[in-house]
């Protein structure tokens, strides 16, 4: 009878270890829904998308996330429903990738972890008059803030007798203004007369860089979404003009510029998901967390464009696409 008892008790004490394990294994194998919202498609864009994602399915296992991915094809009302729809789903953390995404994400919601990537400058985006490097609440993430001031020294390095530079830029993109000031006052600060261009959407673009062109011997053109969604249309104007463009980030010089000073947007966005990782995987509490800058900037030039323009660029420029060969 004694034996009967205890082949019971430890029957019983088998059955609650492996209960145990089971409820162990299943909390070690936590889902996340993670709410992707993008402004648009292009180059840069794509890139910090695919960059975030495959960082936080490194960081999280593959199985354990998935990615509820929109894009707002370039509308800012589209980017408020599509975190409203993320919002009512309940995900984790959202990402917003670019500015006009941030914005929606910070207004739909104050609870839901919000990484904002490709963000040139998190103060003027947020509209913080104290922006000390740290945003605070719910909010954190990378910027693709290039240094602008270097961006002017390479107009000059490769244009020292130019003397009229327009700056051409979305004026619905508070980033680009911001970008395109800062540019301005160091171009002023080396001799040369800059004039703004500003658009407010796609529709009017092929008017004013026609108008760009015709009063410029360089065009300046920031870190901008609009642009970059454009830029077989700047170049069709300012190629056939003459007139080199100086471009903000890769994506854009690759489609109508000569040279960039640029960031590798696939890493920025690889930061930024090692960055949820620790938010959702570690417990990092996000109001703390500052935003993170790319670490590394090449000096990059559009070889056709180049040698169509008659351009020669010095030996520390890297031709587009040649690290991907």
């Amino acid at each position: 009878m004694k034996r009967k008892v205890l082949s019971v008790i430890l029957t019983g004490a088998m059955v609650a270890g492996l209960a145990g394990t089971v409820t162990v294994h299943a909390e070690e194998q936590k889902t996340y829904n993670i709410g992707i919202c993008q402004l648009v498609q292009h180059e840069a864009l794509d890139a910090a998308t695919e960059g975030f994602k495959d960082a936080v399915k490194e960081g999280l296992g593959e199985e354990n996330v998935t990615f509820d991915e929109q894009n707002a094809q370039g509308d800012s009302a589209t980017c408020s429903t599509i975190v409203n729809n993320f919002v009512s789903s309940n995900v984790d953390l959202i990402l917003a990738n670019a500015t006009a995404s941030l914005q929606a994400a910070a207004a739909g919601t104050s609870d839901i972890p919000i990484l904002g990537t490709a963000v040139t400058e998190y103060g003027v985006a947020l509209d913080l008059t104290d922006f000390d490097g740290t945003v605070g609440g719910n909010i954190s993430g990378t910027s693709d803030l290039a240094p602008l001031e270097d961006q002017a020294a390479m107009l000059n390095e490769l244009f020292p007798d130019a003397k009229n530079v327009g700056l051409l830029y979305c004026s619905a993109e508070p980033n680009s203004q911001y970008q395109v000031d800062t540019v301005k006052t160091a171009l002023e600060d080396l001799g040369y007369t800059c004039e703004y261009y500003a658009f407010s959407d796609s529709n009017d673009i092929s008017s004013v860089v026609t108008n760009a062109v015709a009063d410029s011997d360089v065009i300046y053109v920031p870190t901008d979404n609009t642009a970059a969604s454009n830029t077989e249309l700047i170049n069709n104007i300012c190629l056939p003009a003459k007139v080199p463009v100086i471009a903000g980030e890769e994506g854009i010089c690759s489609g109508c510029g000569v040279a960039t000073l640029s960031i590798s947007y696939y890493d920025l966005g690889k930061a930024t998901g090692e960055m949820a990782v620790k938010i959702l995987k570690d417990g990092e509490d996000i109001s703390t967390m500052p935003i993170e800058y790319a670490p590394n900037f090449t000096k990059e030039y559009n070889a056709d464009i180049c040698a169509e323009l008659g351009i020669e660029v010095p030996d520390d420029y890297v031709a587009i696409g040649a690290n991907a060969e």
